[in-house]
């Protein structure tokens, strides 16, 4: 079995019930978050072996979440606690269409003071692909090192790494510091996947053969531009780039997660050995599929219903 491991901050998530801001709603549903949370349960779904780096409060809401993640069959083999710092936590509104307002209360958790210090235990000799995000990157210093200690040894060990931009600018200090911390680190991974938005954002340019050859310039292996409802553009070094259509959904609950669902197909076929092509086709289905979820990882398929979904 193909192990893929990533890092991040996993925090409870109260969805609300009903329509309405967060101040008036009185009644929410208990399931967890996280970006880095959301694709290693992805992965795990669809057969892999999965591993997530986090670290909770040891209070019921970390216990909570360690459970969810072995309900899930992610090994939580580094999997902190802490009794001094308590576990995040995401409120997230109900909404008919269009993205949910989500207030979060993470500032101090256990997940954010997740050191380098922490993780020497992790033996990264036997992880087939690595899997880093902007989030966790952003969150504080400790989160930060910890990042490029995962890419470090990504390059040690040969691991082909995926980054996610995954851009949170009520998170960093100034739009300064978050574009030159995100592009390198981005630099330093094989695949870099942003959003056409964050590519314009972090690059300057608009188009997303523009984003591409920005990083590809750098020695980036290869860029895959989310495209929204469009699909996805991918270009490797050397190469021409190409457009994959993306699927069409009935109805949109939730748009939370849906680029999370993108790493997991795209990682997926990239760990399996598939085309590009194919990976960033798998990408732009398990996206469309978790837009039908109100959670943002229950969503998630399974490898029958994601070949299912493809299929028909």
């Amino acid at each position: 079995m193909k192990n893929i491991i990533t890092v991040g901050e996993a925090m409870g998530l109260f969805v609300a019930d009903e329509v309405g801001s967060l101040d008036s709603v009185s009644k929410f549903t208990k399931y967890s978050a996280g970006a880095e949370m959301n694709v290693a349960i992805g992965v795990s779904r669809l057969g892999f072996g999965s591993y997530y780096v986090t670290r909770f409060g040891n209070d019921p809401l970390g216990k909570y979440i360690k459970s969810v993640l072995e309900r899930e069959n992610v090994k939580t083999d580094y999997v902190y606690f802490s009794d001094e710092d308590v576990t995040g936590f995401q409120l997230k509104e109900k909404v008919l269409e269009g993205d949910p307002s989500v207030s979060n209360y993470r500032k101090g958790s256990a997940g954010s003071k997740l050191g380098k210090e922490m993780v020497g235990n992790i033996d990264f000799g036997k992880v087939d692909h690595m899997h880093l995000s902007g989030v966790f990157l952003s969150l504080t210093e400790h989160t930060k090192e910890v990042s490029y200690h995962f890419a470090s040894e990504a390059k040690k060990n040969n691991i082909p790494t995926t980054f996610d931009p995954n851009l949170r600018p009520k998170l960093w200090r100034s739009k300064e510091e978050m574009i030159e911390t995100t592009n390198d680190l981005a630099v330093k991974c094989d695949i870099v996947m942003p959003g056409l938005s964050e590519g314009e954002i972090l690059t300057g340019y608009k188009t997303p053969e523009e984003v591409a050859n920005f990083y590809l310039s750098k020695g980036v292996k290869c860029v895959i531009i989310k495209l929204g409802e469009a699909g996805a553009y991918y270009q490797e070094k050397d190469s021409e780039g190409v457009y994959v259509k993306g699927f069409k959904v009935d109805k949109i609950i939730d748009t939370v997660g849906a680029g999370d669902g993108f790493a997991v197909g795209v990682i997926s076929g990239i760990v399996e050995g598939t085309t590009l092509e194919d990976a960033v086709r798998r990408g732009n289905a398990v996206g469309a599929i978790q837009l039908m979820s109100p959670s943002d990882n229950e969503g998630l398929p399974t490898k029958a219903q994601l070949l299912d979904f493809i299929k028909e």
